[in-house]
């Protein structure tokens, strides 16, 4: 990011809102005097948290699958506020179980939600944010689980992968163009969240599998960071014009590490430790 963006007075976009990571960058954000526009599909979830805010907010329940949904909440977003300077595409879904019994709906959901949930983001607000002319900002989530696959979480770990290409050639693309708009490369790693809490599918109540998402509980339970923190984390990053926002490093450095020297060596993957 080469020309700082406006907080204070500033438009944050927030997609997948109304809870965990969403719910925290929304915070933080109404913290710094922002307005904010929040973007989810569960309506009383979205209503019930942004009345505890104390900022200009506008909710728009939005199906981020949709591209003319997230086009129409980037007419909406202009409508009202004229601008925007900072842009989360954060929501985002989880599927587990052994690959060959994860339904095609469910891949096709994950796709959807974490990586076309993203793409129509930047399709509907980067032709605006260019036309503005302004400084503003993209930031959009991955995970680390995008760096480092995991058994048990194919859908997730595939369509996290492809945000961080998708990324990546995004932040190429506003380079070209000497763009006044950054992007940035979010990974979380445990945030208290409940994305593990929905009821497992058939497909994924097998006893590994159980076994295997009581331990991401576990490990989400005592390692997690609180939303607020995770939040003060990621725009401490933003303001330091980070591409790469890890706000959790030792969770990813060591085990990205581990993982590239093994490919360039040619070995086989090992299972996490976890």
């Amino acid at each position: 990011m080469t020309t700082p963006i406006r907080f204070d007075g500033g438009t944050a976009v927030i997609t997948g809102a109304a809870s965990g990571i969403g719910s925290g960058l929304a915070c933080h954000a109404a913290s710094l005097g922002m307005r904010l526009v929040l973007a989810d599909v569960d309506r009383p979830r979205l209503d019930a948290f942004a009345a505890t805010l104390d900022a200009d907010v506008l909710t728009v329940v939005t199906d981020v699958c949709n591209p003319d949904a997230v086009d129409a909440l980037a007419e909406q977003t202009w409508q009202r506020y004229g601008r925007v300077d900072l842009l989360f595409n954060n929501a985002g879904v989880m599927a587990t179980g052994f690959t060959w019994e994860i339904s095609f709906e469910q891949f096709e959901r994950s796709f959807a939600v974490n990586v076309h949930g993203v793409l129509n983001g930047i399709r509907s607000f980067v032709p605006r944010m260019l036309n503005a002319g302004t400084p503003a900002h993209i930031v959009n989530t991955a995970s680390i689980g995008g760096f480092l696959p995991s058994p048990l979480m194919a859908p997730y770990s595939a369509s996290k992968f492809a945000v961080v290409a998708l990324t990546e050639s995004l932040h190429g693309e506003l380079k070209m163009l000497n763009a006044p708009i950054g992007a940035s490369l979010l990974a979380p790693g445990p945030v208290q969240s409940g994305i593990f809490n929905a009821p497992l599918v058939d497909a994924a109540k097998r006893p590994e599998v159980q076994q295997f998402v009581e331990k991401l509980r576990t490990m989400l339970s005592a390692y997690g960071l609180a939303p607020d923190e995770f939040a003060e984390r990621v725009f401490t990053g933003i303001r330091e014009g980070r591409y790469w926002l890890l706000p959790q490093p030792e969770m990813v450095d060591e085990p990205l590490r581990q993982r590239m020297e093994g490919i360039l060596a040619r070995r086989d993957p090992e299972l996490p430790a976890y």
